[in-house]
């Protein structure tokens, strides 16, 4: 079994900073891409930011200049820093990952369980 396990988020004052983590672990072959989504309350979840197995990164409009996401092959780990946060941003955060536990399967996406990252003064 995959599991995707994320960490970090939490309350943040207008203009400050968080920096998400996210784990996997299991039966795990290789790991293609990597990235993170966000689902506000009403709305549908959205792509943040991705990034491929290589280290090629690409961003949503709304979070350019402002978000940083990176990755660690050797702990198979994705990172997402947040700087210059807005309210707008407030959302439950979600890892996402394409990973073949074996070499005789194909990938499959796997997610976590999502963190809370508030926005507020």
């Amino acid at each position: 079994q995959v599991q995707l396990v994320e960490s970090g988020g939490g309350l943040v004052q207008p203009g400050g900073s968080l920096r998400l983590s996210c784990a996997a672990s299991g039966r795990i072959f290789d790991i293609y891409a990597m990235g993170w989504y966000r689902q506000a309350p009403g709305k549908q979840r959205e792509l943040v930011a991705a990034i491929t197995d290589g280290g090629s990164a690409n961003y949503a409009d709304s979070v350019k200049d402002r978000f940083t996401i990176s990755r660690d092959n050797a702990k198979n780990t994705v990172y997402l820093q947040m700087n210059n946060l807005k309210p707008e941003d407030t959302a439950v955060y979600y890892c996402n990952a394409q990973i073949r536990a074996t070499m005789l399967v194909r990938s499959y996406d796997y997610w976590g369980q999502g963190t809370q990252v508030t926005v507020s003064s």
